[in-house]
């Protein structure tokens, strides 16, 4: 039966058949971007293949764990060979090095425990592609993030994925409201990474087996230290590991070795208490370890925030919410108490260990899967 115009509508949400409605498919060359692509094409849909280089893959070519390395642009122009819709590869280096990179670097720098993966969909990713999706008359932008975008009173909201192992809700909550209008994720919907492998494997992609990405796609082989020296020479200045009871402990080669909560590989062994790292004084070049118990907060200042819920932000004295303040954590009861337009200071009704500046805290509706956007965490 053809699409009624007037009535009915296509799986991405608009009023006419697949085959007019122009998509635009962010493809990393992993598998997740590849299923999308192939099955929208499958569909009939008018699909363009984007994929960016990001940076210099020379070093990653051959390296398996890191997305947009070489060997993934030459996936993902497979897979549009092989389901037969065109796709082009754009030169992002310089965006990204001047959106991401450097501002990780500098803020491992200055102590803080960045997430450079929401920093590239925020500034990059959502921002520069999806503007170039728009150049290319594309109707909209879709990806590979388990994620789920559904239509509300009051416009398309945000949700986590269906399956929690697999939920990205907590990298993407800068997504912008315009921006959510424009993207779509068909992929948050499934109940497991084996469904999205097994349509894969039914639309004879040579990705389907292909591993997932482990580390941040610029540090191939999770050396976070080793690349911020390379940017940074000299960023790796000695110094010394002091308790906070003021004894000096001995000596560490560099603060950026270190993050927040830490505990093995401090080098201060023979001790009769296990010590965590609990604060890096970059400018006296000190990483100060403590007892576990001094790494619980139940107050975390966010900026920069992001809502997505139906009221202003600030038109309320606070919101009781649900929030992650790491992505690998579950979301605890809080309340939010917004100090401003987009700055906010977070009540953890439960204490948490190694909150962290650098960090995102996300906001989720209790109760349910909504994404009510985020911050991010700083010193206050």
């Amino acid at each position: 039966m053809p699409l009624d115009r007037k009535t009915e509508v296509n799986s991405l949400g608009f009023t006419k058949p697949p085959s007019e409605t122009r998509v635009v498919v962010a493809m990393s060359g992993g598998v997740d971007s590849s299923v999308v692509a192939a099955k929208l094409a499958e569909e009939g849909y008018d699909v363009v293949g984007v994929t960016l280089q990001l940076y210099d893959h020379g070093a990653a070519l051959a390296k398996k764990g890191a997305c947009c390395a070489g060997i993934d642009i030459h996936d993902a122009r497979r897979v549009a060979e092989d389901m037969g819709f065109p796709h082009y590869v754009l030169d992002y280096e310089n965006i990204f090095r001047d959106a991401v990179i450097d501002e990780f670097a500098d803020s491992y720098l200055a102590g803080a425990t960045p997430v450079p993966c929401i920093r590239c969909n925020e500034r990059v990713k959502f921002k520069d592609l999806l503007e170039t999706a728009k150049d290319l008359e594309a109707d909209c932008m879709a990806t590979g993030h388990y994620i789920q975008r559904k239509d509300g009173e009051n416009g398309p909201e945000l949700h986590s994925a269906a399956d929690p192992a697999r939920d990205q809700s907590y990298f993407l909550f800068s997504t912008t409201p315009e921006q959510l209008d424009y993207l779509r994720f068909p992929l948050g919907h499934l109940p497991s990474k084996d469904a999205t492998r097994e349509l894969a494997a039914r639309y004879g992609l040579r990705v389907a087996d292909k591993p997932d990405s482990q580390d941040i796609c610029f540090v191939p082989d999770g050396n976070y230290a080793g690349v911020i020296e390379k940017l940074r020479p000299g960023a790796a200045d000695p110094g010394r590991i002091v308790h906070v009871d003021g004894r000096d402990l001995g000596a560490h080669d560099g603060v950026i070795h270190y993050t927040i909560g830490q505990r093995r590989g401090l080098g201060i062994g023979g001790l009769s208490e296990p010590l965590y790292v609990v604060k890096l004084d970059v400018e006296a070049k000190q990483v100060i370890v403590g007892p576990k118990e001094l790494l619980a907060t139940r107050t975390v200042p966010v900026r920069e925030v992001n809502w997505l819920g139906d009221a202003p932000f600030a038109s309320a004295e606070e919101w009781h919410v649900a929030v992650k303040v790491r992505s690998t954590r579950p979301p605890r009861e809080a309340v939010i108490r917004p100090l401003g337009p987009d700055t906010a200071e977070v009540e953890l009704l439960t204490a948490e260990e190694g909150v962290a500046p650098g960090q995102a805290c996300v906001f989720y509706e209790t109760g349910s899967s909504r994404v009510l956007g985020g911050g991010w965490i700083w010193r206050g």
